[in-house]
């Protein structure tokens, strides 16, 4: 008998994304599951430029090995999270890897790429349920992975979460 795909479950620590794991856990166990965890590189370059508000139209130079540190710590913290939500689901049930992800495009990217490139039967992710301006200014992770996504989605709705 061959083994099943793994799922993916999109994490970011939130309590929207608490709550994912715990419902991939119900849904799933004990299957495979990837908590994936996506982390962008490069922040600590936009974070020392100047804005509008800053020193006009001049950039401050910034040092590149400050930039790669930066980089090293977010993505060591993407670690830290990603093995957060892994020890979460294996509470649940689930058989969890943790797994962080270099954004290179985008989130909805990453995990779509993800999915596709361990072949995941289905990717779990979970909704804050922003609406209105919220909404399209921060887009929205699950409506991207359901529209970019061949493979099934799950899409969890956490009902008192208080970050909407």
């Amino acid at each position: 008998m061959a083994a099943l795909s793994p799922i993916v479950i999109a994490y970011d620590g939130s309590t929207a994304a608490r709550s994912a794991v715990r419902q991939a856990g119900l849904l799933f166990a004990p299957r495979a599951a990837i908590v994936l965890t996506v982390w962008e590189p490069g922040l600590a370059e936009f974070m020392l430029m100047p804005g509008a508000g800053g020193m006009g139209s001049m950039m401050m130079p910034y040092d590149p090995s400050t930039v790669r540190e930066v980089d090293r710590a977010a993505e060591d913290h993407a670690h830290d999270i990603a093995e957060d939500g892994a020890e979460l689901a294996r509470t649940e049930g689930l058989v969890a890897e943790a797994l962080a992800v270099r954004d290179a495009t985008d989130t909805v990217d990453a995990l779509v790429g993800a999915a596709d490139e361990h072949d995941a039967a289905a990717i779990v992710v979970g909704s804050r349920g922003l609406q209105g301006l919220k909404s399209k200014l921060l887009g929205s992770t699950s409506a991207g992975v359901l529209k970019r996504s061949t493979r099934p989605v799950v899409v969890v709705r956490h009902p008192d979460d208080s970050e909407s």
